[in-house]
């Protein structure tokens, strides 16, 4: 695996080298930065990850943009939560430290979290309880496509792709000596004290230095009633264990999801008339607490584990303007980490550690636009290197190598737009032999997956469109669905995969209207799937794992996975109005609505969905101050897996307040807002902990941003 990685790095290093001298010979202009797809991201209605940047309505996804002051308001200390408002986004909620976003339903290994378009290189995708190692605080902007679309980053984005966007890389040179921007936050729910910042200037010659920073820190998070469900709560209440008994009136503190993190790094940059090339390293450290699933019967033990998550990582951006009849840019990314983390436990001793190494690089060829059509073609490479040390290893070490190529090619004739995407993706996942673990031999799988997808759209009326989408696609399981068999601390759960799973196979079909106005915009989307072999974990009976593993007794429930025919379907629904003027001042109204119904063919309702859900808000301001209320309503959740328990209903009030002290200046603003100001106890279906770790309660928060 070591071969490999260098082999990788030696080619991505050629490329880069080939990128640099037509850059170097380019004078610096000030306007080219704005000349090239990485740039559109200025513009809020562009969305960059969209491979070749469209605005967010010519889009045949389904799509959300953040950013601003819509991410100030919403920014929490896991992406996960950061996003958790968006339509069609839910979040896995393992307590206030290990959150990472659902998309449509689906999770893990079927949503893609990036950063700049490179994989975040953690194991979050392994387990829950892992943080996703991408820190909010830095981002400039989030993007989220869901839908056919997303499968151009990897056959694992069947349910979608999160991008978040820092801009740590430069690509632009200051206008000023120096520009600075920072952000502040206190939260209540945590005591929670963020700080983060950044710094660019031009070093002459069309060269920009970057650094930033970042610090959190948390206490328990303060949750709006008891901690354990009702049905918890009687079957705590009727032990006669004291100390069991006494978990039935456990309220108010979530214990054990105090927090403390921090991050720093550093860029260079070079920009000019014929394109740009950068690198940053940055280092992140993050020491979290993971919330306790209780045991509620006697001689059982409840474990109280920390986790301390480590990550170094070096990226690459580079990016060509030749201006040739048939390629008009080249863009390169890639990326490298180092990741490891320690699971920690109550007296301070270290169970089991992951590591991870991790390469990914990305190279696109856009086509120059000949009349209505453009396009770009590409390929990827991705390599990871991991294992697991510990008495609760749950893993044998395996790697895993992906190499894909794919394509994306559009025709606008107008009122009528045709897209068309494919890609191929070859991957091998490779496990050594570990006899602990019952692997007395290596096993390795290998697996080639195509998946492609066509649309159109057509304008019904002017500044509305209707499109559809049918899109085939396979993804090979990971190496956790594969080769998972043991105990794992963090989730406190007894994880079994099965190393003979064939590939994941989904028909998609999406219709989507979107339109805009005068003052209102329109966006629908309705989506359904039929899945072949798709691979779930549920709870199943003890019986069933020791059976099925070897074991002779669990000391932690088991999540067992399986593969089975699949159907889920359901729709977004977005709406914006303003509805009033008075001089400068307007009053806007908007509502959303995502539903998600997924069904295992012959077992019943999958695990883990989220219920239908119903957003709506009010906006007051002008171009100084806004003022915001909003209610968020998650209907209960009754259509449950075996074992699985039901989630009653919840509502949410919410309400902000921003001002501009500066006028002319939009990065300054000073923001005060109150969540759950009813202080709900909220339970969050979609998470493994629902039962014992609810959201937080009333929270009120002070935010500052500045820019200078």
């Amino acid at each position: 695996m070591t071969i490999k990685i260098r082999r990788s790095l030696s080619f991505l290093s050629l490329l880069a080298g080939t990128a640099l001298p037509h850059a170097a010979m380019a004078q610096t202009l000030p306007e080219a930065a704005d000349q090239d797809g990485y740039h559109d991201r200025a513009r809020p209605d562009i969305v960059v990850t969209a491979l070749l940047p469209r605005s967010q309505k010519d889009l045949l996804a389904g799509v959300s943009v953040v950013s601003g002051e819509t991410l100030a308001r919403d920014l929490r200390g896991t992406i996960g939560e950061t996003l958790a408002r968006q339509p069609g986004v839910s979040s896995t909620s393992f307590g206030p430290n290990a959150s990472r976003p659902i998309l449509r339903g689906l999770q893990g290994e079927r949503v893609r979290v990036l950063t700049d378009g490179i994989g975040s290189f953690d194991v979050s995708n392994t387990s829950v309880d892992h943080a996703v190692a991408i820190n909010p605080l830095t981002a400039e902007r989030v993007e989220v496509l869901r839908g056919p679309a997303a499968l151009l980053y990897g056959s694992s984005a069947i349910g979608g792709v999160v991008n978040v966007i820092d801009a740590r890389i430069p690509h632009r040179v200051p206008d000023e000596p120096i520009h600075v921007e920072g952000l502040a936050t206190y939260g209540s729910a945590a005591n929670e004290r963020s700080v983060s910042g950044k710094a660019e200037a031009p070093l002459g010659g069309g060269f920009v230095a970057h650094v930033d920073g970042s610090w959190s820190k948390t206490d328990n998070m303060r949750t709006g009633g008891h901690i354990l469900t009702p049905a918890l709560r009687a079957e705590a209440a009727a032990s006669g264990d004291a100390d069991i008994a006494a978990l039935a009136n456990l309220k108010g503190d979530l214990p054990n999801s105090a927090a403390e993190s921090w991050e720093v790094a550093g860029a260079l940059a070079y920009i000019g008339t014929s394109g740009d090339i950068g690198i940053s390293v940055n280092h992140i450290d993050n020491l979290y607490g993971v919330p306790v699933r209780y045991a509620l019967k006697p001689g059982e033990e409840s474990e109280q584990v920390s986790l301390h998550m480590k990550q170094t990582r070096a990226d690459l951006r580079a990016e060509l303007h030749p201006g040739g009849a048939i390629i008009d840019r080249i863009r390169l990314r890639a990326g490298f980490a180092d990741y490891q983390h320690s699971e920690i436990a109550e007296d301070g001793t270290v169970g089991t550690t992951f590591y991870n190494k991790g390469l990914e690089g990305r190279l696109e060829l856009v086509q120059a636009r000949r009349g209505g059509w453009d396009g770009v073609v590409g390929a990827q490479i991705l390599t990871r290197d991991f294992h697991v040390i510990g008495d609760e290893k749950f893993l044998p070490a395996n790697s895993t190598t992906q190499f894909g190529l794919f394509t994306l090619q559009s025709l606008d004739f107008g009122p009528l737009r045709l897209e068309a995407g494919g890609r191929y993706e070859h991957s091998r996942a490779a496990a050594s032999a570990d006899e602990d673990l019952g692997f007395t031999v290596p096993v390795t799988r290998s697996f080639d997956a195509f998946s492609f997808s066509t649309g159109l759209s057509y304008a019904v009326l002017p500044d509305w469109r209707l499109g559809i989408n049918v899109a085939r696609s396979e993804r090979a399981p990971s190496a956790e669905e594969l080769y998972a068999r043991g105990p794992h601390a963090g989730t406190q759960a007894y994880e079994l995969g099965n190393p003979d799973f064939g590939k994941e196979k989904n028909w998609g079909l999406e219709a989507s209207l979107r339109g805009t106005g005068h003052d209102y915009t329109v966006s629908l989307s309705a989506y359904y799937n039929w899945f072949s072999g798709y691979i779930y974990d549920a709870l199943v009976p003890d019986s069933a794992c020791l059976a099925a593993s070897g074991e002779s007794s669990l000391e932690f429930p088991c999540y067992q996975y399986a593969q089975a025919d699949a159907r889920t379907y359901g729709f977004e629904a977005q709406a914006t109005a303003t509805v009033a003027r008075w001089g400068d001042m307007a009053l806007s109204l908007d509502g959303s609505a995502d539903y998600v119904h997924a069904r295992i063919v012959g077992e019943g309702p999958a695990p883990l969905i989220p219920p239908l859900r119903l957003q709506g808000g009010a906006e007051l301001g002008n171009d100084r101050w806004t003022g915001r209320a909003e209610i968020e309503h998650g209907f209960r959740q009754d259509r449950v897996a075996a074992l699985e328990t039901e989630t009653p209903a919840y509502t949410l009030v919410n309400a902000s307040l921003s001002f501009k002290p500066f006028p002319g200046n939009e990065q300054t603003s000073i923001m005060l807002s109150a969540n759950n100001i009813f202080d709900t106890v909220v339970r969050r279906h979609a998470s493994v902990m629902k039962d014992y770790a609810p959201l937080a309660g009333r929270d009120i928060r002070v935010t500052l941003r500045f820019g200078l």
